[in-house]
């Protein structure tokens, strides 16, 4: 008995390993630089967590069924039926995920691609989710350097992912602050941006890449309320007023670097997101209804009553939706994104 027993934990490790630390089919050999291992580490919110989020509080459904559905079959801590932008960013760079910071003490074999600091709900600055905002997680990132868990040589050849999402903009709305400032609040979102990605090179990162935003308008939060056939274009251009800054932001710090070769970069997600938003794909036929959704406005997919009883819908087949919950897009979708950005998003993370 006490043989099955060890032998069961063993492979359970195995499996639990392989799953957060998977890469993509298309990531068969590992990309070397002077036979050392390129690096991949990762700040933001739940676009590209691969499981920090811990598993108590408001946001733990992407540790609860259906989520994980499609990959890796059982909920990971992704904010998908499958794989998140993560997982395809890694795929450009010939490694495999890299280990979200939560479980770095149980997979040290997935260290040498780097590491996954990025929490759910999370912002530049503080949200009501009360998660590690960007600071923070970069806090966390020089302890690991102090901590001689990643030396100057690794950093050297790393690449840094910063992914900002909207959950400051959300919070701004919620907290109830006046529209009209927005303007204002944006202009000291992105001053504090340009100080943590200067940051996150001056530790010694080669490369910082930041996303731009996606169409908020677009997600089947703010879309609900015309059933989900319509966009806000009000939010959309106010998201298009935000990536003009940030582009400007990243220009200028680009000038400050004494690098040849570009330091700091941005990684558009707002026109393959926009593109395929309004023309579609061959097997994307859903795209503004999400594949998991609430039965009310006040239920969440994978939520559940007191009594177990399932508070949502799931959609029969998630590779026909563009959206997987209210807010984050199905694996299906990050694919055709990915696709979309492929020929120039490999030239930054190459």
């Amino acid at each position: 008995m006490e043989g099955n027993k060890f032998f069961f934990l063993y492979a359970f490790y195995l499996t639990f390993i392989m799953m957060i630390g998977s890469a993509i089919d298309a990531c068969e050999y590992p990309k070397q630089v002077d036979n050392h291992l390129e690096k991949l580490f990762v700040f933001g919110d739940s676009f590209v967590d691969t499981g920090n989020l811990g598993k108590i509080g408001p946001l733990t459904r992407s540790w609860s069924f259906p989520y994980g559905i499609t990959f890796p079959r059982w909920p990971s801590g992704r904010f998908s039926d499958g794989r998140v932008l993560t997982d395809y960013i890694a795929s450009c760079m010939r490694i495999r995920s890299p280990i979200p910071y939560k479980y770095r003490k149980l997979g040290s074999k997935l260290l040498p691609y780097g590491m996954n600091f990025a929490v759910g709900g999370s912002g530049v600055f503080d949200t009501e989710n009360l998660q590690k905002n960007l600071t923070t997680q970069i806090d966390v990132f020089e302890d690991q350097i102090r901590n001689s868990i990643f030396t100057q040589y690794d950093l050297h050849f790393s690449i840094a992912l910063v992914a900002i999402s909207g959950n400051d903009y959300e919070y701004y709305r919620a907290s109830g602050r006046p529209l009209n400032e927005i303007s204002r609040f944006m202009d000291y979102l992105i001053s504090q941006l340009k100080v943590d990605l200067r940051r996150i090179h001056d530790l010694g990162v080669r490369k910082v890449v930041v996303t731009n935003m996606h169409p908020l308008g677009c997600t089947p939060f703010i879309t609900r309320v015309s059933n989900y056939s319509t966009c806000n274009t009000a939010y959309n251009s106010a998201v298009q007023q935000h990536n003009q800054k940030l582009e400007a932001a990243v220009k200028e710090l680009g000038k400050h670097t004494r690098r040849r070769s570009a330091t700091f970069m941005s990684l558009d997600l707002y026109n393959p997101f926009q593109s395929i938003i309004q023309h579609g794909t061959r097997n994307l036929k859903n795209i503004l209804k999400p594949c998991c959704q609430g039965k009310t406005n006040g239920t969440n997919c994978g939520e559940r009553d007191d009594k177990g009883v399932k508070l949502y819908e799931v959609c029969s087949d998630p590779e026909e939706h563009f959206y997987w919950d209210s807010v984050h897009p199905t694996q299906a979708a990050w694919a055709a994104v990915f696709q979309a950005a492929e020929p120039s998003l490999c030239k930054i993370f190459m």
